[in-house]
């Protein structure tokens, strides 16, 4: 960032500004999933109870209340404790991730894996039976298919965008690229091309001569005949001494 005033920005200021909102959009897309997994699973626990159903579209879509020990869409369900632990994992590296992260895409999926990692470590630690054990609460249904949540829709989003990106060689950061790859500073190539040019008119001579300018030569007088001596230049005191002569023959 700018230190003084007209100061330009370097090419770390600049990365560095472009990782701080990389950082915060990272950031702002897990508070919303984590946000909108958390209420609706607040709503599901209140509305589905007793074995309630609600049919959205038919019995394509349907809302049914399951509770789920394991990992998403019901995997794992034996492995409460280890899937808890590998969701504080993903959350610690995701958040060391963020400092460095350059790209808008990864981002977004790293932010979209976050939420969902969050949503459902909450779960895990304050829902029932306790702490490290709790029982993730499922509820969208869809026909041959496993009951899940907004984490896991989340989840597997992401997953499928980070597999892509990593497919295409989508570079995850920028920071620590040689100069080749970085994006010129706004005002560095300007301030460039003013240096060369001030160069350039400092070394480069003039060969012209300006009319008038004293070239170091005595100049003939008026009336004399220079075609005379065309390959003697006058030198200075020459002409002074032939008017004493001049002077004194006249006396």
């Amino acid at each position: 960032m700018q230190t003084t005033a007209g100061a330009s920005l370097t090419r770390d200021d600049t990365k560095g500004v472009k990782t701080r909102r990389r950082t915060a959009t990272l950031l702002v897309i897990a508070a919303v999933i984590l946000t909108l997994d958390q209420l609706t699973k607040v709503w599901a626990v209140e509305a589905l109870q007793d074995g309630r159903v609600i049919n959205v579209v038919g019995d394509v879509l349907q809302f049914r209340l399951v509770r789920n020990p394991g990992a998403a869409f019901s995997m794992f369900t034996n492995l409460t404790v280890v899937l808890t632990v590998i969701a504080v994992a993903v959350v610690l590296v995701i958040g060391w991730l963020s400092r460095k992260v350059t790209s808008l895409v990864w981002a977004v999926a790293l932010g979209g894996l976050l939420g969902g990692a969050l949503g459902t470590l909450t779960d895990r630690i304050f829902r029932e039976p306790g702490p490290m054990r709790g029982h993730v609460v499922d509820f969208i249904e869809l026909p041959n298919w496993p009951v899940f949540n907004i984490a896991d829709s989340s989840i597997v989003g992401a997953a499928a965008l980070i597999a892509l990106l990593s497919f295409r060689g989508v570079a995850f950061s920028t920071l620590g690229a040689g100069p080749a790859t970085d994006e010129p500073v706004p005002g560095e190539s300007a301030a460039e091309d003013a240096t060369d040019g001030d160069t350039t008119d400092a070394d480069t001579p003039d060969e012209r001569t300006p009319a008038g300018a004293d070239t170091g030569l005595a100049q003939p007088p008026p009336g004399t005949d220079v075609s005379e001596s065309p390959t003697e230049p006058t030198r200075p005191g020459h002409i002074g001494a032939a008017s004493d002569e001049h002077e004194a023959g006249e006396r």
